[in-house]
């Protein structure tokens, strides 16, 4: 099964240039853990909550007067709609992340997050167990 199914195609924007603490209102407002970053050119990167505390909060910077292109990852793990939950958490396993983006050739087409993949992942078990118990009862 691939993550198609599981990609938030409706992701949440910001421009490289706003600061730190737009981001943190953004994803409060939106109930996110991530943003994509982007500038007149597409995409640049990602700001993750993990950023928000590993590289402004708790090095004691002003979230407001931090640019989100000092912070962010700039070169976020992508894989295609066709990836499986399995590939997608050794990337995040590896690259210790919690969300990839989706790219389907050269175009952007969302997000997955390891919340994404562990849901992926139960309705795969899910379908095995009905098919199992549809094999042993018929």
């Amino acid at each position: 099964m691939t993550i198609a199914s599981k990609i938030v195609r409706r992701v949440a924007t910001i421009d490289e240039n706003k600061s730190v603490l737009d981001a943190a209102k953004l994803m409060t407002e939106e109930f996110i853990g991530s943003v994509v970053v982007t500038n007149s050119s597409g995409i640049r990167g990602l700001f993750t909550e993990r950023e928000l505390v590993m590289n402004v909060v708790g090095k004691g910077k002003a979230p407001e007067k931090v640019p989100i292109k000092d912070v962010m990852t700039s070169d976020p793990i992508k894989v295609s709609p066709n990836a499986t939950a399995n590939l997608c958490l050794d990337l995040m396993k590896e690259h210790r992340c919690r969300h990839l983006l989706v790219f389907e050739g050269d175009e952007f087409v969302g997000i997955v997050s390891l919340r994404d993949m562990v849901a992926l992942m139960i309705d795969e078990k899910e379908e095995l167990i009905g098919h199992l118990e549809r094999y042993i009862t018929s």
